[in-house]
């Protein structure tokens, strides 16, 4: 079998130019920039980190700019004058449907890089972008001190003049100083004024504003920082642009087709099934998505890690999450209305809404009832969960390697309940007293449910928190080599144990629906009580059963 022509991986290139003459994969989102130019004028796209938006960015300033060359391919891209090289790349949709013979000038503003501590350095670094426009396009400015939306208003006025088109406004990453600073929320206040400030002339020039695109990792209430632009389109949850950023399944089988044929003829296939437990799982729209960082790397390493993980491990939102008290099963079940997810400001900030937009979160569910939209939150694949967990892990336990995973691992595997039960006894009896008086996290109620969730977690076996049933719902139920695990936690006053989390389970019969399910070897049954004075635990009672013999 002949293998298909292999490309160079884009791993973090983030330019047009330079993936399509540099002989790299491209995946075609042009179809949707189409769309988007044909019907809008003013968007906003939030989506999280690496996600490819930066090059999304850069693929429409190319379009509206006029580089046909970019989208051409094979002999049209030789006449236009490309580089040899190049000459053998797919051609873009967009060659045949744009309007090339009308060029405007295109303004682009980017936060991506460098962390802005100061209101001071935020203008600063405003004024830089602005004069450096200018000098492209050819137009003078009032210089500073001059404020950086009256410069902004001005460039856009003077560069729609000079050019005889009206202008485009690109902005990336618009809400980085913001999310650079929420852990200092007096600069980030202000952060929000000035980029407030600075959004609002983009409206008051639409004269002169062909079209107009804000994208950022977060949703900021419209209230907060979009009140002087607020006639953007909100693109983050339109289904017919869930796919905008991102891969799909389709773009695996077909654009980097030629990585998985290479990786089984040098002998170490990539399972497509564990590619898509890993790292697929992302939804804004009817099609999932995988993280475009992830693919490339796993491409290139041909190993399962928590590549986009790794990049930006969320110090900030664990820590944001053990002030809360979150109860980490949680993640694997949340409801919230679009209002809920849009509620993200500086001043407030809902859980759902951070976890959500920083992609730690998807959409995976959506009802609709008395003309309201409900979605259901989740974690998106194993790489979040395992990973996420981890770091939560870390905040909820002062030494979370005391007990090796491998034998917690092969406990749930073998159906031992008493090596289970010494494993939780050890993780618990590990935490020095002292950590408990220091560190409130310890002193709520969902504690101990959550450090035995993000434990198991962690492992890559099924879990289902909050498990429903005919009678109600169990704490948590854990599928994992024919054996499935029902268990009830319960948070007693005294020391002794009570049976009630044993008995609570038998009553309610929560583990009525696995007995003789097809694959399921075994269903054990485990009530486990925590003492809220000694903080171990005091009960561990369990109940095995086998299916009947056929």
């Amino acid at each position: 079998m002949r293998m298909s022509t292999r490309r160079k991986l884009p791993i973090g290139i983030q330019t047009l130019r330079d993936i399509r003459d540099g002989g790299y994969y491209y995946v075609d989102k042009t179809p949707q920039v189409a769309r988007l130019a044909d019907s809008g004028k003013y968007y906003f796209l939030s989506r999280p980190r690496r996600f490819g938006k930066s090059l999304l960015i850069d693929t429409i300033a190319e379009a509206f700019a006029g580089q046909r060359a970019l989208f051409e391919g094979g002999e049209a891209a030789v006449a236009l004058g490309v580089e040899p090289a190049a000459a053998s790349r797919p051609r873009l949709y967009l060659a045949e449907h744009w309007d090339w013979g009308r060029r405007h000038p295109v303004i682009r503003i980017s936060f991506a890089e460098g962390r802005l501590e100061q209101r001071h350095q935020l203008e600063a670094h405003i004024h830089d972008q602005l004069s450096i426009n200018a000098a492209r396009l050819g137009v003078d400015i009032p210089a500073e001190p001059a404020d950086p939306h009256i410069r902004l208003g001005h460039l856009i006025t003077r560069t729609a003049e000079a050019r005889g088109q009206q202008a485009v406004v690109l902005v990336d990453e618009y809400d980085k100083p913001i999310l650079d600073n929420l852990e200092t929320p007096d600069i980030a206040r202000a952060m929000r004024e000035g980029l407030r400030n600075l959004y609002s002339v983009i409206k008051g020039r639409d004269a002169d504003v062909r079209f107009a695109m804000l994208t950022g990792v977060s949703k900021f209430s419209k209230v907060s920082i979009f009140s002087g632009l607020n006639n953007l389109y909100d693109l983050t949850l339109d289904p017919a642009y869930g796919a905008l950023c991102g891969y799909t399944e389709e773009d695996l089988d077909t654009v980097f087709a030629p990585e998985f044929e290479a990786a089984a003829a040098d002998g170490q296939p990539l399972n497509r099934g564990e590619v898509r437990r890993w790292y697929n799982g992302y939804a804004w729209g009817p099609v999932s998505v995988y993280n475009p960082f992830d693919v490339l790397l796993l491409l290139r390493m041909r190993e399962f890690r928590p590549h986009w993980f790794e990049t930006g491990t969320p110090t900030f939102l664990v820590q944001w999450l053990q002030r809360r008290g979150f109860f980490t099963p949680r993640l694997e079940q949340l409801y919230a209305d679009e209002a809920l997810l849009s509620a993200f400001d500086v001043d407030g900030i809902e859980p759902e809404a951070m976890l959500w937009q920083t992609g730690y979160l998807t959409i995976k569910g959506v009802q609709r009832f008395a003309g309201e939209i409900e979605y259901q939150l989740a974690v998106p694949n194993w790489e979040v969960r395992q990973a996420l967990n981890k770091a939560l892990m870390q905040a909820w336990h002062p030494q979370p390697r005391s007990a090796p995973l491998r034998a917690l691992h092969d406990a749930l595997g073998q159906g031992d309940v008493a090596a289970l039960q010494a494993h939780f006894e050890r993780l618990f009896a590990s935490i020095p007293h002292d950590w408990y008086r220091a560190n409130p996290i310890a002193q709520y109620e969902g504690y101990f449910a959550s450090v035995c969730y993000s434990h198991l977690a962690s492992l890559g076996v099924e879990i289902i928190p909050e498990d429903v049933t005919h009678e109600g719902q169990c704490d948590l139920t854990v599928k994992h080599a024919g054996i499935v695990w029902v268990f009830e936690f319960k948070v007693i006053q005294g020391e002794q144990a009570t049976g009630q989390a044993l008995q609570q389970l038998q009553t309610k019969n929560y583990a009525a629906k696995y007995r003789g399910a097809p694959g399921v070897e075994r269903v054990i049954e485990v009530g486990v009580e925590f003492s809220r004075s000694r903080r171990q635990i005091v009960g561990w009672e369990a109940l095995a059963a086998h299916p009947p013999p056929r």
